[in-house]
Formats: structure tokens, C-alpha cells, sequence
């Protein structure tokens, strides 16, 4: 049986990933609906959205380039996730999980590309 997007670690990670951060940001203030909130659901979405592209285009060249676009938006939900702890959005508690779960997710994406980058 062949493997698939969704048996990668990395892409199972990543939908956990999407389900905090849209469960997180619920709670952000309405004003923020088409600010932060909308760029960090986005970010989120296209970490695991990238994997199953790259994984789905057979090429090794191909698959590393949509997995590094992917690494691109963790780095930048990060970032999103540092603004809002700054602003006061997120809990201290809640930003400790998104940044673990985001700093979990880098390293299974790196090892995936490492492991590609070897082959």
C-alpha cells in the first residue's frame, strides 16, 4: 500500500496545529476577526494544505519546494502568535502551547526534508 500525505507525521501535526489555532483564536476580540485572527488561520491552514501538495506532486524537487513554502508559514504563524501574546490576545498558557506545538511541528518538517534531501 502506498504511503499518502496523510500518513506523514509532519501533515498530521500541522492538522492538529489548525485545530488550535482556530480554537485559540475564538477568543480573540471581534475587531480582530479580519486582522490577526484571519492571518494566523491562514498560516496555519497552509502548513498542512503545502505538505499534502508536495507529497502529491511525486517529484523530490517539487515535494521540497511545497514542504519549504510550509516551513514558510509555520515561521510565520510563530511570528503571528508572538504578536498576539504581545497584544494581550493570547493567555501566557495558550501561547506556550501554540509556540511548542509550532517549535514540534519545525522539527518533523525539517527532519522530512532532511530525510527527501538524503534520497
Amino acid at each position: 500500500m502506498e504511503c499518502t500525505y496523510k500518513d506523514l507525521k509532519a501533515w498530521q501535526k500541522a492538522m492538529d496545529l489548525v485545530a488550535d489555532v482556530y480554537a485559540i483564536t475564538k477568543r480573540f476580540p471581534w475587531d480582530e476577526k479580519n486582522g490577526l485572527t484571519n492571518q494566523m488561520r491562514r498560516a496555519a491552514v497552509s502548513i498542512p494544505a503545502n505538505i499534502a501538495e508536495g507529497q502529491g506532486r511525486r517529484y523530490e524537487g517539487e515535494f521540497q519546494h511545497f514542504l519549504r513554502i510550509a516551513r514558510g508559514s509555520l515561521l510565520e504563524l510563530e511570528t503571528l502568535v508572538q504578536i498576539a501574546a504581545k497584544l494581550r490576545y493570547l493567555q501566557s498558557d495558550d501561547s506556550e502551547h501554540l509556540l511548542e506545538s509550532t517549535a514540534e511541528v519545525g522539527r518533523v518538517l525539517n527532519g522530512l526534508l532532511a530525510s527527501i534531501h538524503k534520497n
